[in-house]
Order: C-alpha cells, then sequence, then structure tokens
C-alpha cells in the first residue's frame, strides 16, 4: 500500500446539505440587510405622519417572503 494515493469523494447527499444550507441562509441574511433598512424608513415615515403605520408594516413584512423562497428552494434541492 507504499505510494497509493487516497482518492476521496464528494458524497451527493453532502453538496444537497450544503446548497440547501446556503439558500436559506443566504436568503435570510439578504432579507434581515433588507428589512433593516425598511424598518428604519418606516419609523421615520411614523414619526412624521402616524397614519402610515398600516403601510409602514406591510412593507416590512415583504421581505421575510424571501426567506420563504429560500426554504422552498432548499426543499426543492432535497
Amino acid at each position: 500500500m507504499v505510494g497509493e494515493e487516497a482518492v476521496t469523494m464528494m458524497d451527493p447527499a453532502g453538496l444537497k446539505a450544503i446548497g440547501a444550507g446556503l439558500a436559506v441562509g443566504l436568503s435570510g441574511l439578504a432579507s434581515g440587510i433588507a428589512e433593516k433598512d425598511i424598518g428604519a424608513a418606516a419609523i421615520g415615515a411614523m414619526a412624521e405622519n402616524e397614519g402610515l403605520f398600516g403601510k409602514g408594516l406591510i412593507l416590512t413584512v415583504i421581505p421575510e417572503t424571501i426567506v420563504i423562497f429560500g426554504l422552498v428552494v432548499a426543499l426543492l434541492i432535497s
């Protein structure tokens, strides 16, 4: 056995798990960044006009749908 090189193989199930994790993780990160900016703008708008609470709430919830899409992709991968 001297002189033989070890051959490593990539497991397809492991690569699927990495892809699913990346889909959920990166979509969650992007959603958090987007929600931070939208939330700050919504609070600023509501400070000037309290009637904008409903619109600010809806606009704050919209980026969370991106995480749901990431979860769907992860489920389709695995």
